[in-house]
């Protein structure tokens, strides 16, 4: 099996009352990735390179983890992205018998790996700390409705590669984005009427909880 995962899934996140991050589930690659399948899988890993923080999610329990680690760094380094900032998540720590929860931490200081268990919830508020520490609030996220009129401006924001959620309808675009704190600034410097299509976080956007989303990815790592 090459893949553990083939569709990328973006999900928005409440680290914190002041942190809203997104995490991209991309293809999660587990053997030696062939040359022909890099490239034909290139546009989706190179989503890989635009994150911030690479979250590497390990199977603690497997007898291969030590290959399997080495095989997705070395298709990191294939497609450019080994020297992204890493944090490696030790998942499933319940089914081996040192499983305690921990965090290891590289020469500088900085988290480098944390031992959880997704399926018992033990060792996601150190997960969660550990991210607060590498991840910096960065970027803003935007609630918009865009009338049809102006699909210039629904254009240039999906341009940006910054639109999360959208529905359309004969009115216009209805869109969640989240872009970099100065991108989003230039934006409105360039297009001040951006500013007035922001509107409040509608009923049920609520960023799903943390423990959420990483009990649901336990499942299959």
């Amino acid at each position: 099996q090459l893949f553990a995962t083939l569709d990328t899934t973006l999900r928005r996140v409440e680290m914190t009352p002041q942190l809203t991050v997104v995490f991209a589930d991309t293809v999660g690659f587990i053997r030696h990735l062939p040359h022909e399948l890099v490239s034909a899988f290139h546009s989706t890993l190179e989503e890989t390179l635009e994150a911030d923080l690479l979250l590497h999610v390990v199977d603690a329990a497997s007898p291969e983890r030590d290959r399997q680690i080495e095989d997705v760094e070395a298709v990191l380094e294939e497609i450019g992205a080994g020297k992204l900032p890493m944090l490696t998540v030790m998942n499933k720590i319940d089914r081996i018998e040192d499983g305690v929860v921990r965090v290891d931490r590289d020469a500088s200081g900085a988290p480098s790996r944390v031992w959880v268990s997704a399926k018992t919830g033990r060792g996601l508020d150190a997960l969660r700390d550990a991210l607060g520490e590498r991840v910096e609030p960065s970027t803003v996220t935007r609630h918009l409705f865009i009338p049809m009129a102006d699909g210039r401006l629904y254009a240039l924001l999906q341009g940006e590669g910054g639109v999360v959620d959208e529905a359309v309808d004969e009115r216009g675009w209805d869109i969640e984005v989240v872009l970099p704190v100065a991108r989003w600034g230039q934006l409105l410097k360039k297009e001040p009427a951006l500013g007035d299509m922001v509107l409040d976080p509608p009923a049920g956007a609520t960023p799903e909880p943390f423990q959420r989303v990483l009990a649901e990815r336990g499942d299959h790592h």
